[in-house]
């Protein structure tokens, strides 16, 4: 059976540990989440990682295409380390090399992506929750920082780009995050929840270009962030309004959109309760913690993909290919060597 026709719940889950306990397998096997996310507890040797992956998409009766994400951006954002995978600079790292010479800078931004690729393909990982396309503005959260490529948004755009590129070219898909902008946010939203005041004009012209450069790619990630003059009452993640309005007309993005993690305190609310929200809301709810009582509330607040949100996510299954010929060698030498200079 294909990840493609099996049926699948509209949530993305986690596990505790480095190998599934058989509760896990069980609850995975009988819940069927549509995916799967690895943090830094689930890391520990090469081996370990490719047999995790293989037990989740066992657990589920799929095959390759079963989505497996996790955070590689680089930087402080870096799940996986040595000696599976060397420390990568920052998103403002490469930024900063764009700032000094733009093809030298998108070249590497594509480079890191396509070692990342590397990386992640061997262990079975086929989904990286990158480019950090939010724009920060000065005095901002230092929740993205120096996670982001640049304060000016066409310079994002343009990087975000190439690293989607790079990691496309090695048979890994991309999600955008997080949209539609955490870039103003005076807060840090796993900790509370980040309310913007500017007007929709002001955001429209800043902190949405580079997630409407980049509406053709398959997937997104919503942000738990109030924009008080598109809707003051919720969160990106729980707004209809802001999906609706902002995501898929103002931006174009008509792919698969999933939540930030449902456990980061920015939300209110019992887990089931916050999953009923962001269900009526997105594609896909994303649970990260692993913790059973929780997963099970989720499991319990979410249906099986249909309509829409189903074709977004059979898109997504069906654009995994395998990766381009490139020489990993020497594509991380001339990485090595731009970062040099940088």
């Amino acid at each position: 059976m294909t990840a493609q026709s099996r049926p699948a719940k509209a949530m993305i889950l986690g596990c505790l540990g480095q190998r599934l306990t058989a509760d896990e397998k069980a609850f995975y096997r009988d819940e069927q989440p549509w995916g799967f996310i690895l943090f830094g507890r689930n890391i520990g040797e090469a081996e370990q990682v490719k047999d995790l992956v293989a037990e989740m998409r066992e657990a589920v009766g799929g095959g390759a295409e079963v989505p497996v994400l996790i955070d590689q951006e680089g930087g402080r954002v870096q799940r996986i380390r040595e000696p599976i995978a060397p420390r990568y600079p920052s998103g403002a790292d490469l930024g900063a090399l764009y700032e000094r010479d733009a093809a030298k800078g998108l070249r590497a931004a594509w480079l890191m992506s396509r070692l990342h690729a590397f990386d992640l393909y061997r262990l079975g990982i086929n989904v990286d929750c990158l480019p950090v396309l939010d724009v920060p503005i000065e005095g901002a959260s230092n929740v993205i920082g120096n996670r982001a490529y640049s304060h000016d948004p066409d310079v994002v755009a343009k990087m975000g780009q190439a690293a989607a590129d790079g990691l496309k070219a090695g048979g890994v898909l991309p999600v955008m995050k997080h949209m539609p902008g955490h870039g103003r946010g005076m807060a840090d939203s796993h900790h509370e929840l980040p309310v913007v005041t500017v007007s929709r004009a002001e955001l429209e012209a800043h902190d949405f270009v580079p997630f409407k450069a980049l509406a053709h790619e398959l997937m997104g990630m919503s942000c738990h962030v109030v924009y008080t003059d598109i809707d003051p009452d919720h969160p990106a993640s729980t707004s209809r309004i802001v999906t609706e309005e902002i995501v898929r007309k103002a931006i174009g993005f008509e792919g698969l959109l999933m939540s930030d993690d449902i456990s980061m305190n920015a939300l209110e609310g019992t887990i089931g309760e916050r999953a009923v929200r962001i269900a009526a809301a997105l594609d896909v709810v994303l649970h990260c913690h692993g913790h059973m009582d929780e997963m099970k509330a989720v499991a319990a607040a979410v249906s099986e993909l249909s309509g829409k949100p189903r074709a977004r996510a059979d898109a997504v299954e069906a654009a995994f290919v395998a990766p381009d010929d490139a020489d990993e060698q020497a594509l991380r030498d001339e990485f090595a060597n731009l970062m040099a200079v940088a």
